[in-house]
Parts: C-alpha cells; structure tokens; sequence
C-alpha cells in the first residue's frame, strides 16, 4: 500500500512537472503587446523623421516587422480612410501611411508625430493571441498638440514568435453635433 501510495504521488509529480515545461511558447503576455504598441509607435514617429527619400522604405520595413500580411493577413481599417475603408495589403497599408496608390492617402505618418502613447482600456490574452482596445494619442512634432484616436489592435505569433498586428482599427473619437 505505501508503495503504490509512493508511486502515485511520484507519477503525479512528474506529470506536474511535464505540463510545467511544456508551456506553449506560441502563448501572447500582456507585456508582449504593451512592447509591441511601443515599437508602433516608434514606428510611427521615425516614418515622419525620415524625409521624402527614405520615408517609404522605413515604412515598408515597420509594416514587414510589426503587421502580420505574410502570416495569414491582415484586416486594417486605418483612421482616416473613408472611399477604400480597408487595407488588406501591404501596399495599401503603405499608400496609408506614406502615399501611394490610393488617392484619398496623404500619408498619415508623414504628418510627422513627435510621439505616440497607447492607453489601453483593456487586453485580452489567449493560448496564441491577443487584442487591445483604448485610445491612442498622437503628439503633432509642429503644433505639440495631442490628437486622440480610439482603436482595436489583434495580434498573433509568427513562427519565430515574434508579435505581429493581425487586426488594426482606428477612428476618430464620435462628436455629437450641438
């Protein structure tokens, strides 16, 4: 009887200890994406910062490392965007950001931005994603004025793990006529 109460517990205890180190490393934190919406914003802000000749290649460069269009896709409905409401590819992502292809595009990150904060209402995090949803504010580098804007960003893993955007969201904030 002490021998197979012994071995129960021993085989409980390797059991624990298997499902301990076999944590699903696909699995998104909450830290994740506070870092993720920093390197964002970052993003944002250098696009600006780069001028008229390298402004697109750095905005190329943020859309590869923080949006997920070669991992599945991307459902983006930008801020100011109203005759092509959502972006499903890269390039139109890019004319979003830096003009391109899309007319109604003026390159909302050549504005430029001195800064960008997030103020989440609140994250939800899964086994392998994640969304945000709260303002985020946008510092105008010529004015010092801070522009407000609400979204909802969805991530994923890649399979390096790396946190991508999966779901981009953004409007202007509803003003109730007087």
């Amino acid at each position: 009887m002490k021998n197979k109460l012994l071995l129960s517990v021993l085989l409980a205890s390797s059991v624990a200890f298997a499902d301990t180190s076999m944590v699903d490393k696909k699995a998104v934190t909450e830290t994740e994406v506070i870092t993720a919406q920093k390197q964002w914003g970052e993003c944002i802000v250098k696009i600006g910062k780069a001028g008229a000749k390298d402004a697109k290649t750095t905005a190329l460069n943020c859309i590869d490392t923080l949006y997920a269009y070669d991992n599945g896709g991307v459902l983006f409905k930008p801020t100011k965007a109203a005759k092509k409401q959502f972006r499903m590819d890269k390039q139109e992502a890019l004319s979003y950001f830096v003009m391109g292809n899309i007319a109604e595009d003026h390159g909302f990150a050549l504005q430029p931005w001195s800064n960008v904060r997030f103020e989440n209402a609140k994250t939800i995090t899964d086994s392998d994603s994640a969304i945000a949803m709260g303002n985020y504010y946008f510092t105008d580098a010529k004015t010092n004025k801070e522009v407000k804007v609400e979204y909802t960003f969805g991530y994923i893993k890649d399979k390096n793990g790396k946190l991508k955007i999966n779901l981009h969201h953004s409007s202007l904030p509803y003003a109730p006529a007087h």
